[in-house]
């Protein structure tokens, strides 16, 4: 039997995958109102890690307004926090 064949096959690796630290807006919720969101804050509080970059979902509600300053966010995010009167800054990466 070839070489090929009889070694096992392992799994692939993509090392240009971009991670993302997952943050919801059930969890945004326990800052006070008008608070400025952002990456540092969010690592401090312990919902992101610290080279991850960083995005806000749609799981939950949003209470009042934020300013939230954060690498990506999804579309029904984005709706309940202008719903609420927030304002989204989104980093441009790449």
């Amino acid at each position: 039997m070839p070489l090929q064949r009889r070694l096992p096959k392992r799994g692939f690796y993509n090392k240009f995958k971009t991670e993302f630290s997952i943050v919801s807006l059930a969890q945004l919720n326990q800052f006070d109102a008008g608070t400025v969101i952002t990456a540092d804050l969010l690592v401090r509080e312990g919902m992101a890690k610290k080279d991850q970059l960083i995005k806000v979902l749609a799981n939950g509600d949003l209470s009042h307004a934020l300013t939230i300053n954060v690498d990506k966010i999804s579309t029904g995010a984005k709706a309940k926090i202008e719903a609420v009167g927030g304002t989204i800054i989104v980093a441009e990466s790449e």
